[in-house]
């Protein structure tokens, strides 16, 4: 990933919690007929050393866990919020007319080797994990354990674990630091404005990272 310095972010907490936010990843792995990309919610789980494990399940179904290669890594992408930036939310628009349109965005790549889990036990257990999750700020919290467990076995046997111990990862926040202060706090308004939960938590990113004293990148 192309990354200029002023929009790295490697802070293992930032960096943990936007996955935990937004759990469903890019699952990039070399297949059979060359790239395939997988989508799947992934839960962050502590692992035994100073780096984390991401954990999930895919269908039997899926060719991914029979073709996955030990000795190959896999990238691992997480989506965070993204959002069009406009010209006219410029407030230097007015002064200089020298403003374009560009998009913020923040993701998180994480690289690791898959390993496939099949055991149900383990299976359960993760998807009892990623649902505590998921559903913890619920008035009424569902729980794996509210559904028959004759039911939930049944299905537990048509997936299979997969775990990938994250051997490096990185985040990217572009979210106008290349801006001086006045157009990140006007971008920062016009994105309040839009009403979407994307266009809200944009503009509190932008406000929250400091501009940057580096020239202006542009990916």
């Amino acid at each position: 990933m192309y990354c200029p310095d002023p929009f790295a972010e490697t802070r293992p907490e930032i960096l943990r919690a936007l996955i935990q936010r937004y759990p469903l990843a890019t699952l990039v792995s070399m297949g059979a007929n060359g790239l395939e990309a997988n989508h799947i919610p992934l839960y962050l789980a502590s692992g035994e050393g100073p780096q984390p494990v991401l954990q999930g399940h895919v269908a039997c179904a899926n060719p991914l866990w029979r073709e996955a290669s030990p000795d190959d890594e896999v990238l691992v992408i997480f989506q965070g919020p993204q959002h069009y930036i406009s010209p006219s939310w410029y407030a230097t628009k007015a002064e200089t007319g020298k403003v374009v349109p560009t998009w913020n965005y923040a993701v998180v790549h994480a690289h690791g080797q898959l390993q496939v889990r099949d055991d149900p036990d383990w299976v359960r257990q993760q998807m009892v994990a990623l649902t505590a999750q998921q559903e913890k700020d619920f008035l009424q919290p569902w729980q794996v354990e509210d559904a028959p467990r004759d039911f939930t076995e049944r299905l537990i046997q048509q997936v299979v674990g997969i775990e990938i111990p994250i051997s490096r990862w990185m985040g990217k926040w572009k979210v106008s630091q290349n801006q001086p202060q006045c157009n990140r706090e006007s971008v920062a308004a016009h994105l309040a404005q839009q009403g979407g939960a994307y266009s809200a938590a944009m503009a509190d990113l932008v406000l929250s990272r400091r501009t940057s004293d580096n020239k202006d990148p542009v990916g």
